[in-house]
């Protein structure tokens, strides 16, 4: 059995999908996508990522735990994509060695991914 998709809901839907598309690779399904309220991803794998917007009345929340990650094939992958999100204003801690070289970023979305290697 493989797990197919995921669906995680969003504050703001084109933000969090330019975010997962600029750091991580995903990409859009143009023929799937289209409005602000609704988007689905793809990684290199074939997992797919739908982005659901959450309702005015009813924001986006997650568990403090809650996170997805992104694998990298190298530390130094990892400590790329620590810089990257650093230079461009993102509010994140170096890498440190927990289960693996990691760190944690929140998304634009409302939720936390969790970059290693």
């Amino acid at each position: 059995m493989k797990l197919n998709h995921l669906n995680l809901t969003v504050t703001d839907v084109v933000t969090t999908r330019e975010f997962l598309e600029r750091y991580f690779g995903m990409r859009r399904n143009e023929a799937a996508s289209g409005n602000a309220g609704f988007d689905v991803l793809f990684d290199d794998a074939g997992m797919v990522l739908t982005l659901i917007k959450a309702g005015r009345t009813t924001p986006a929340e997650y568990p403090a735990t809650f996170h997805i990650g992104f694998i990298q094939e190298s530390e130094q992958k990892v400590n790329e994509i620590n810089d990257r999100l650093k230079a461009d204003g993102y509010d994140v801690e170096p890498p440190q060695r927990l289960h693996a070289w990691t760190f944690y970023v929140k998304c634009p979305g409302g939720f936390t991914v969790e970059v290693l290697g």
